[in-house]
């Protein structure tokens, strides 16, 4: 009996569009890897080996699960790896930008979406698994997993925020506070601060310094929170589109340029 062989994979490389796009990014992060090691960054140029690494899953996912990615999916992953790591963190985008970061994370949302999304339309149209859900169950799984994946990387942020004292959950400048702490009776009534300009540190040899930052320091929590309501915008939008898809039987044109499909096998001449 003749075996069978995966049909033809559409490899990012043997696109056009993806081609040129693969090669003016992968010579992008070359020349920026180079600038970095000259200037001795070495921890960017750790961040440009990342990306050029991350830069390979498409193919990888493609080759690996027997789907094709289609081109709009695969355009905007490689244009949000080169957009966080490259701009947003050697260029310093998240800092120049305000919006930089809450840009990606909508994005992160909706992509994460789109991605759980396609496993459980996977494993519907899959004959080896009895997994049959009602495009309402496949939309309330693909956002439970957008979600998932936003607290499991701001769990990652703190943690590296803790252990390494970086700052990747960004710092908020607050001018009013509203705490259980200042209670004079130790109790749970919450005490508000108003009208904050400035926060003065004491050190322990008794000096003082000012920040200077015309207000409170909050360290991180507006922006954690941020980033988890924007990734529920976007996980919510595509779980939505996500449903109509399915219950059209997949006649949407927009989420058709998100879902993988399936390469089925065929047989050798």
């Amino acid at each position: 009996m003749p075996k069978k062989k995966a049909k033809g994979f559409r490899h990012v490389e043997h696109r056009r569009v993806m081609a040129v796009l693969y090669t003016l990014l992968r010579l992008s992060v070359i020349g920026m890897m180079i600038a970095q090691f000259f200037n001795r960054n070495y921890e960017n140029v750790f961040l440009c080996v990342l990306t050029l690494v991350l830069f390979i899953l498409p193919s990888l996912i493609e080759r690996k699960f027997q789907v094709d990615l289609p081109d709009t999916l695969e355009i905007i992953i490689l244009l949000f790896i080169y957009a966080a790591e490259i701009l947003g963190e050697i260029q310093a985008y998240y800092i120049i930008f305000p919006y930089w970061d809450t840009m990606l994370h909508t994005l992160n949302g909706f992509l994460c979406a789109a991605i759980g999304f396609s496993l459980v339309d996977l494993f519907n149209r899959n004959e080896r698994f009895s997994l049959h859900l009602s495009p309402v169950f496949m939309a309330i799984t693909a956002f439970c997993f957008s979600m998932t994946v936003g607290v499991l990387w701001e769990f990652f942020e703190f943690s590296i925020d803790q252990i390494l004292l970086f700052d990747m959950q960004k710092d908020t400048v607050l001018n009013t506070i509203s705490t259980v702490m200042l209670d004079p009776d130790h109790g749970t009534l919450a005490v508000a601060v108003k009208d904050i300009t400035d926060v003065i540190l004491g050190h322990s040899d008794g000096t003082q310094t000012a920040l200077g930052l015309g207000g409170y320091l909050d360290i991180g929590l507006h922006d954690t929170m941020a980033d988890l309501f924007v990734n529920f915008i976007g996980a919510l939008i595509f779980s939505i589109v996500g449903f109509f898809y399915v219950r059209s039987r997949g006649k949407g044109r927009f989420a058709r340029r998100f879902i993988p499909k399936v390469v089925q096998p065929q047989d050798n001449d």
